[in-house]
């Protein structure tokens, strides 16, 4: 058995709010529980498997920008602040890769 580590942080990396869900259980379904609780933010940045468009068209409603690339495999193209996505990960430094 494995385990998910999905985590909103601030601008700086710290942590705000973290969920810890069973490896089988998709991206979609941990953003919809942190997706509740989430600051008030300009953006959310997220990894691909972040994508979906409900996901997107939530945190628009919320007045955020997504800055979640598209699926390799999507027929549409997404734009997305690529400066922002390829600023150092601090997400990915909260976890400490």
């Amino acid at each position: 058995m494995n385990t998910k580590l999905h985590a909103v942080t601030d601008a700086r990396g710290r942590q705000i709010r973290f969920l810890m869900a069973a490896g089988q259980v998709s991206d979609d379904t941990g953003a919809r529980a942190l997706l509740r609780s989430l600051p008030t933010a300009d953006r959310l940045l997220g990894d691909r498997g972040y994508a979906a468009d409900w996901l997107r068209e939530a945190l628009v409603d919320e007045q955020m920008t997504p800055c979640i690339p598209g699926r390799k495999r999507r027929d549409k193209l997404v734009e997305y602040d690529k400066r922002r996505y390829r600023k150092p990960n601090r997400i990915e430094f909260m976890f400490g890769r």
